[in-house]
């Protein structure tokens, strides 16, 4: 156990230097977590809750052999019941949320998955407490109190915050102290809290071991989200980020527009300058649109010297305007001094009526084409 809890807090501790003081405080509580992050997140709860919960329906049954061979008639018939009861509850959890990616249903399956044992552990406490048993038949009894044992440990399966933890947690240790004070006059005090203590413990190194989870997928989302050269969204991230904005607008009814930006000649800079010198360029333009985007705006790098910008809830019209702004700003210099300029293509849904998110950007991809026909250096809504 102490071996355990150092390494928990090792990893722990580095998570803390790693990650930026934002992203600490999604270690604690889920309320900021952005987007993306609660997708995978949920995916993956999800995905070990049908895991686990596959297991236990094929294990759980299986003791039932021990209790009949060690157990008096009716308990090992009781306990049976209760075991195939949870059994097909297992079962059924695992045959649940298959493709869903909600926090929502994270939370009811992870809840779903924790009462299941919560409730036999309550009820097979009960069965063996009016019975007096002896020893093989004592030594299988004491097994099942260390069920809150396995259920607390099994926080550390899941990246959870603290507070998910602690949440998550309490049933157990409540159901714990219900089932000793129900039984208050057949057990050992100083044994209990002893018992109660080490269960707590763990409660705590298993959420700790969740939150070091937790820590390690945001360092990766956040690595997989943004660009590493330009700190924009990637193209992954910029793809999801617009099927959700596009999902919104269709169900909302609302304007989204979309910019694909192009900066022109950049080929040249890297012939004549050197990549060094085209991924300052390409940095320096990213930092030059970032500056200019409102809240809520999103910029992703779609590819070389390609981004795309959306824009929620805006019109063409608002959008042109915003863009001109944006170009008459500038996207910075080429090493030689000279200005960089853009040639930009822009589409919006309720105008345009594109059938997905993807031709949406295909026809702002068609319009950038169009004014770098026209010239460059100017924005094409049109066409």
């Amino acid at each position: 156990m102490l071996n355990l809890t150092r390494a928990v807090m090792t990893a722990f501790n580095r998570i803390l230097n790693e990650l930026p003081r934002e992203e600490l405080l999604w270690l604690f509580a889920p309320g900021k977590h952005m987007g993306l992050l609660s997708t995978r997140r949920a995916a993956m709860v999800i995905s070990r809750v049908r895991l686990v919960a596959a297991l236990f329906a094929v294990l759980t049954p299986l003791w039932i052999a021990v209790d009949l061979l060690v157990f008096p008639w009716p308990l090992w018939g009781h306990l049976a019941m209760g075991r195939i009861a949870v059994s097909m509850a297992f079962g059924a959890l695992a045959l649940s949320y298959r493709s869903s990616t909600r926090m929502h249903d994270a939370y009811v399956a992870l809840g779903v998955m924790f009462a299941i044992p919560t409730l036999f552990f309550f009820f097979s406490h009960q069965l063996l407490a009016d019975y007096h048993l002896a020893g093989l038949a004592a030594s299988v009894s004491a097994g099942y109190a260390f069920l809150p044992f396995v259920m607390v440990a099994g926080l550390s399966v899941f990246p959870l915050t603290a507070l998910e933890g602690a949440l998550f947690a309490s049933p157990v240790l409540l159901t714990e102290m219900i089932t000793a004070w129900a039984n208050w006059d057949k057990i050992d005090p100083g044994a209990f809290f002893g018992t109660f203590w080490l269960l707590m413990l763990i409660a705590v190194v298993a959420t700790l071991s969740g939150m070091s989870q937790l820590g390690f997928m945001i360092a990766l989302v956040r690595q997989a989200i943004r660009d590493p050269l330009t700190g924009c969204f990637s193209r992954l991230s910029g793809e999801e980020l617009l099927e959700i904005q596009f999902i919104i607008s269709l169900r909302s009814n609302s304007p989204l527009s979309v910019a694909f930006i192009d900066l022109d000649d950049f080929k040249q800079v890297n012939d004549a300058h050197g990549h060094e010198a085209g991924d300052q360029v390409l940095t320096a333009a990213a930092e030059q649109v970032r500056a200019s985007l409102r809240t809520g705006d999103m910029l992703a790098r779609w590819g070389g010297e390609e981004f795309i910008l959306i824009f929620p809830n805006t019109f063409s019209k608002d959008a042109v305007q915003a863009l001109e702004r944006l170009r008459e700003a500038g996207f910075g210099l080429r090493p030689e001094g000279t200005p960089v300029t853009a040639s930009i293509g822009l589409a919006e849904r309720i105008q345009d009526k594109p059938a997905d998110y993807k031709k949406l950007v295909e026809i702002a991809d068609r319009r950038m084409y169009l004014a770098k026909q026209g010239g460059k250096n100017r924005v094409v809504a049109e066409g």
